[in-house]
């Protein structure tokens, strides 16, 4: 072998080596049945902060309709889902009571601003990069353990390229 065919396959091995890194970067999905998980985050919190938020995506590839009925998480004493909305120019937020329901084909999305996680009493403060464990319970689908990554104080999405497992 010549040393410019040589320079190309270390370079293909190279650039080979980046694309199955970067894959891996980008995979924080959990699957619970038929249900996908994506992307479980939260923001970092200050000292003596008493809650905190989570974020996540669940897609329903099956034909029948779940439910997300309960979260837990050993690093806050309880867990509520909450709904945020804009009623007559008002931001409301209240709990899900009853969980959320997932239609199928459906994507729901909790992220700021919408349906979102609260963990309620704080055990410690969520610290930028830690990897949080939870459990999600589902109606049909069963429980399905999850981590939440910790992202910066006051990040509206979770970083590209940070999630991996």
């Amino acid at each position: 072998m010549n040393k410019i065919s040589m320079n190309k396959i270390l370079h293909m091995l190279a650039a080979l080596a980046l694309t199955v890194s970067g894959a891996a970067a980008f995979a924080h999905e959990y699957k619970a049945g038929p249900l996908k998980i994506g992307h479980p985050w939260s923001r970092a919190t200050p000292a003596g902060a008493k809650v905190g938020g989570g974020y996540l995506s669940i897609e329903n590839t099956g034909s029948t309709p779940d439910r997300l009925v309960s979260i837990s998480v050993p690093f806050a004493d309880s867990v509520e889902m909450h709904e945020m909305a804009v009623v007559d120019g008002i931001m409301t937020m209240r709990p899900l009571e009853n969980g959320l329901a997932i239609a199928p084909g459906a994507k729901v999305e909790f992220k700021p601003g919408g349906y979102h996680i609260m963990f309620m009493d704080l055990k410690q403060p969520l610290k930028q990069n830690e990897m949080l464990k939870g459990v999600l319970s589902f109606e049909k689908a069963g429980t399905v353990e999850v981590a939440f990554k910790v992202e910066a104080m006051g990040a509206k999405a979770p970083a590209l390229g940070a999630h991996t497992h």
